[in-house]
């Protein structure tokens, strides 16, 4: 008879270990759990199991030193990693220890068997081993929505790669800081990380700025100059907005990624690179594929890898510790005692739209920093533009959502005893519609709403409303 996996349950909190216990039980897999690190390391001479989930934060030795330990004696045994500190430094650090997966709490426990059982199918495939290095924290990228989480795991899985990888997101969605990232922890952090906005360039300055020119080259070309190319040899090149880039400069682009060489402007002599690429656009670069505005071939050499950043609006589970970290930078750039903001306030600002995404709510902060008068913020001391907004922004289409909306700015502002203001708004906006369509008849709108034309008529003068023609 074929033995089960057997999986091992590392976590201080017994609510964990019994969930994940009948949950794994339950899809036919054996488990045995720790409350410690230390009990399992013990364990481990005595047998090995095919599986470990551990969390991080444990009395003890911690999930993170019990992974790089484990993982050194046993390289291909898969370890997942679970934590509350949805963070980019656990991601990376759990990745670059050897993890096979990052799970933050809470998770949904179907989730999490589904990453067990994938762990336990690909057992014998993990061979590769990994030290851990030093965590490095990137304090501006910040996210506990699943969508950040994604990204996250992304940066984490490329930090021992050299591939191309191409940013998709919004404007204002943070893609050079993930770049950065990407840069931070990979193999080549120790070289240059060179950004360089193709939307920000004269069309006709490009080729210079990203391949240099020899003297001469041109008009004004006084001396030689170096490229960005150049400039990022042994490290990384960021560009952005490669939706902008012109069609003759996309031709040079996709000789230097197939050649690994390029000459200057005026030049006649290749210049060998070691770069690794990074691009970002805020457009759909299959869409400019189609309508011959972005090559193609070029399109498939830069999208090997592909992140996408969630808009604002997609992780609002975020905008309050954002602010909260924007006010902070914000005050020590200005040298000023940060600002707080208030759980109203937090609330509002959770609701808002952001269409300039997170580049939106550092500007924000910066004002409030500069324009609040006191300490603590409350809701009337945003910008005069945030509250018109939201005045104006009152979604279209079903009842439900102009409902919540409503409902939103009435609790993020402080409001109370909210039914008692929605219903008899809600009940009027029925009746009187009702009324409209049976041009007055009192019995004819009862049955539309489905009452008797007596409790029509009892609505009609709770609620203040003018008599309507009799039947």
């Amino acid at each position: 008879m074929h033995k089960p996996n057997l999986v091992w349950i590392i976590d201080d909190d017994r609510s964990i270990r019994w969930v994940l216990e009948k949950a794994l039980q339950q899809s036919g897999i054996a488990t045995q759990s720790f409350e410690n690190g230390d009990k399992a390391i013990a364990e481990i001479g005595r047998g090995k199991p095919d599986a470990i989930i551990s969390d991080v934060r444990m009395p003890g030795t911690d999930g993170l030193t019990l992974l790089s330990n484990l993982h050194n004696e046993h390289p291909s045994l898969p370890i997942i990693i679970m934590t509350a500190h949805s963070d980019l430094e656990s991601a990376v650090s759990a990745y670059q220890g050897g993890a096979f997966e990052y799970l933050p709490k809470p998770f949904d426990v179907d989730e999490a068997v589904a990453v067990t059982q994938r762990a336990l199918a690909h057992a014998s495939e993990q061979q590769q081993e990994a030290e851990e290095p030093e965590a490095v924290l990137d304090t501006e990228i910040i996210g506990e929505a699943p969508a950040m989480q994604e990204v996250f795991r992304a940066i984490g899985r490329l930090s021992q790669s050299n591939i191309t990888v191409l940013i998709n997101g919004e404007s204002g969605t943070g893609k050079e800081l993930v770049a950065r990232a990407l840069h931070k922890h990979s193999p080549r952090k120790e070289g240059p990380f060179i950004a360089l906005n193709m939307a920000a360039i004269p069309r006709d300055l490009i080729e210079s700025e990203l391949f240099g020119h020899e003297k001469g080259a041109f008009t004004g070309a006084g001396a030689q100059r170096q490229g960005r190319f150049q400039q990022a040899d042994g490290g990384t090149l960021f560009l952005d907005e490669i939706g902008d880039m012109p069609a003759e400069t996309q031709t040079r682009l996709l000789r230097v990624l197939a050649d690994g060489e390029f000459y200057r402007v005026g030049g006649h002599t290749p210049i060998k690179v070691d770069v690794r690429i990074i691009a970002a656009t805020h457009q759909n670069l299959e869409t400019l594929v189609e309508d011959n505005r972005f090559r193609e071939d070029l399109f498939h050499r830069l999208n090997v890898i592909r992140i996408h950043l969630p808009k604002m609006a997609d992780r609002r589970e975020d905008i309050p510790k954002l602010a909260q970290h924007f006010l902070r930078k914000a005050a020590s750039e200005l040298e000023v005692e940060p600002k707080l903001l208030t759980a109203e306030t937090e609330a509002y600002l959770a609701t808002l739209s952001w269409p300039g995404n997170v580049r939106q709510l550092e500007n924000t902060c910066r004002w409030i920093t500069v324009m609040a008068s006191g300490r603590e913020v409350h809701v009337q001391d945003l910008p005069p533009e945030l509250m018109e907004v939201k005045r104006n922004e009152a979604p279209s289409g079903d009842w439900d959502k102009a409902l919540r909306h409503w409902a939103d700015q009435a609790l993020a502002c402080g409001q109370k005893d909210i039914l008692g203001e929605a219903v008899p708004t809600f009940e009027k906006a029925l009746i009187e519609t009702a009324l409209k369509h049976t041009a007055g008849r009192k019995r004819d709108a009862a049955n539309l709403l489905g009452w008797g034309r007596n409790t029509l008529t009892r609505k009609l003068k709770e609620l203040g409303m003018a008599s309507a023609d009799e039947d």
